[in-house]
């Protein structure tokens, strides 16, 4: 059998460059297929509006809105992440190995988010079709307002979770300290074990669907009725 070809990777400093050159080097026609970055020192912005099949592989942590607007790329990061990591990331995968920040894959219309530690507050705030997937807790408000997409948590949830939640489905799989408004426990029938394995699978994570509790909207604040004036 022929050996497999592979593709050795460009490597950028940012120790020698700054995160603008960085930037329009991954975003450029002639950007290389795979690429590692080196010395990001909490850089901000970094990898931020990919739109090709590029691999980047981001060595240490980054700071604020890195991979925001990500479309079909492959982001990596060997830290941890801080606020807005993955914003409105439309297709593609990131994949934070730390933790991340708040408001992870804030407005995100798709793709995938992998978080393997821990996300603070608001994660998948106004999630719009976005997958994520976190190893560790996540805390207060997350999902808040979510939209559609997948939230899953394989340790625990902070306060207000899927608070205004619309069409999203959470599944967690420790404890939840409350409930948003409007968010509810629901049933685990055989196609959420179905989507939850297959989730799980992608992001790497061996854990069994089955002691997972899904949640979602109750949808009684679609519509706005004064009876239900105290719940907004």
């Amino acid at each position: 059998m022929a050996p497999v070809a592979t593709t050795e990777a460009t490597v950028l400093d940012l120790a020698s460059s700054s995160t603008r050159a960085v930037n329009e080097r991954l975003t450029s026609p002639e950007a290389p297929k795979v690429v590692t970055v080196t010395g990001p020192q909490g850089a901000h912005a970094l990898a931020c509006g990919l739109d090709s099949d590029i691999d980047v592989t981001i060595e240490g942590h980054v700071g604020y809105y890195c991979a925001g607007m990500n479309q079909q790329a492959t982001v990596t990061v060997t830290g941890n992440a801080g606020v807005g990591v993955a914003e409105n990331m439309m297709s593609g995968t990131v994949h934070i190995k730390g933790d991340a920040s708040q408001s992870a894959g804030a407005t995100a219309h798709g793709g995938l988010l992998v978080i393997d530690g821990n996300a603070a507050a608001r994660c998948g705030i106004s999630m719009k079709g976005v997958d994520i997937v976190v190893g560790g807790n996540i805390g207060h408000m997350s999902a808040f307002m979510g939209q559609a997409g997948r939230l899953v948590v394989l340790g625990d949830a902070g306060e207000a979770l899927g608070d205004s939640l619309y069409e999203a489905r959470i599944y967690v799989r420790g404890t939840v300290a409350s409930l948003g408004a409007d968010c509810i426990k629901k049933e685990m029938r055989e196609e959420h074990l179905t989507e939850l394995r297959d989730l799980l699978d992608q992001a790497g994570f061996d854990a069994d669907p089955s002691e997972f509790t899904r949640y979602g909207s109750a949808r009684k604040l679609y519509n706005f009725h004064v009876d239900n004036a105290s719940a907004y």
